[in-house]
C-alpha cells in the first residue's frame, strides 16, 4: 500500500508472449470487451469484436464460438418475430432488423467472416459477465439476449462452476483443430450487474472467477488478465464509474487499457502504438480556422507524420486520416 495516497496499486505482470500489430485478436464477450477492443482497433490492430454482439454469460459464448466454428449458415426457423422486429436469441440487437433476410443476412456474413478470421487469429480474448443465464421456456434455449421478450417467457439460474468449465474445455478441444497457435485470454469484466441484486453479482463474478482458474489449469495456452481486479482492488473508487454507478468511465478504461499494454506489449509495438495515437489525436483535433498560418503548420506536420509511418511500418493503414488532412490543406 502507497501510505501516502492510502492506495494499492496493482503490479503488471508479463507473459511469454508479445502482442504486436501484426498479431491478430478476436474479442468476446462483455461491453467491457468492446471498450478494450475499440482501444486497439483505433490504433490500427488487427481485431474482430463481439461478432454476435455484446454477450454477457459463459453458455452463449461458447454457443456463438461453436457457431463460428461450425460455420453454421442461420436460417427463417433460427429466429422470432416481435415488435416489428426479426430477432436471434443468440445475438445482440444490433443485428434485430424489421426485414427478415436483412437480419440473417447480417448474422450469416458475421459468421462467415469471424470463421476465417479465427483460423488464423492469434489471441482470442473472452470476458466473462455474469453466470446469471435466462433460459426461453418454449424453446429451452439458453439467449444471449431476451430482446425485451416478457420476463414470464424465462427461467433464470445460475452456472455453477462445473458447467462452466465444462463447455469451455470442449470448446478449446474443439477450437484447437483448426488453430493451434491460438492464445486465449479470459477475464471477468468489471461491469456491475446489479439488476441481478448486490449479493447474487458477488456470486456470479466469484463463480466466472474460480472457473477461470480451472480452465486456465486444465488447458494449455490459456491466460487471465486482470481487468475486475484492477477496477475494484486498484481503483476502487466510484469516481471512476460512470453516472449509472454500473459501469466504468473513460478515465477507468484508459487506465486498464495501460495495464493490457504493459502486460502484453512489447517496447517496440507500445512505442508505435504511442506513435499512432498521436495521429490520431490530431485527426481529431478540431480546426478552428484551417486558413491560419499555425492551422496549415500542423496539417503540414502531421502529413509529414503520416508519411513517416506509412513508410517504416508499410502495413499500417492511415489512409483516412491523410485523406483527412490533405483535405483540410
Amino acid at each position: 500500500m502507497d501510505s501516502k495516497t492510502f492506495r494499492t496499486v496493482m503490479k503488471a505482470k508479463s507473459f511469454d508472449f508479445d502482442i504486436s500489430y501484426h498479431s491478430k485478436m478476436m474479442f468476446i464477450g462483455s461491453c467491457f470487451t468492446e471498450n478494450i477492443g475499440n482501444k486497439l482497433k483505433n490504433l490500427k490492430f488487427k481485431v474482430n469484436i463481439n461478432p454476435f454482439g455484446i454477450i454477457y454469460n459463459p453458455i452463449s459464448v461458447v454457443q456463438s464460438l461453436d457457431f463460428i466454428v461450425e460455420n453454421k449458415q442461420f436460417k427463417d426457423s433460427d429466429l422470432f418475430f416481435f415488435n416489428e422486429y426479426w430477432h436471434s436469441f443468440y445475438h445482440h440487437g444490433k443485428f434485430s432488423q424489421t426485414v427478415k433476410e436483412k437480419t440473417l443476412d447480417l448474422i450469416n456474413i458475421s459468421i462467415s467472416d469471424s470463421l476465417k478470421f479465427l483460423k488464423d487469429t492469434d489471441f482470442l480474448f473472452i470476458t466473462l459477465g455474469t453466470a446469471w443465464i435466462y433460459s426461453h421456456v418454449k424453446t429451452n434455449k439458453i439467449v444471449a439476449n431476451c430482446h425485451k421478450v416478457p420476463a414470464s417467457e424465462f427461467e433464470k439460474r445460475i452456472l455453477n462452476e462445473h458447467e462452466i468449465v465444462s463447455v469451455f474445455n470442449e470448446f478449446i478441444d474443439k477450437i484447437r483443430l483448426i488453430n493451434t497457435k491460438l492464445k486465449i485470454i479470459f477475464s471477468v469484466s468489471p461491469v456491475r450487474h446489479l439488476k441481478d441484486g448486490f449479493s447474487e453479482n458477488f456470486l456470479s463474478k466469484a463463480i466466472l472467477r474460480t472457473a477461470i482458474e480451472k480452465i486456465i489449469k486444465n488447458n494449455s495456452n490459456t491466460y487471465y488478465f486482470p481487468a475486475y481486479e484492477i477496477l475494484n482492488d486498484d481503483l476502487r473508487d466510484y469516481r471512476f464509474y460512470n453516472s449509472d454507478l454500473v459501469h466504468p468511465n473513460e478515465q477507468a478504461t484508459t487506465y486498464i487499457f495501460d495495464f493490457f499494454k504493459t502486460f502484453f506489449f512489447s517496447d517496440e509495438t507500445e512505442m508505435l502504438a504511442d506513435k499512432v495515437q498521436k495521429i490520431i489525436s490530431a485527426r481529431n483535433h478540431k480546426l478552428f480556422n484551417s486558413g491560419t498560418e499555425q492551422s496549415k503548420k500542423f496539417i503540414i506536420s502531421s502529413l509529414k507524420d503520416i508519411e513517416n509511418l506509412k513508410k517504416k511500418y508499410s502495413f499500417l493503414n492511415l489512409d483516412n486520416e491523410e485523406t483527412y488532412f490533405l483535405s483540410q490543406k
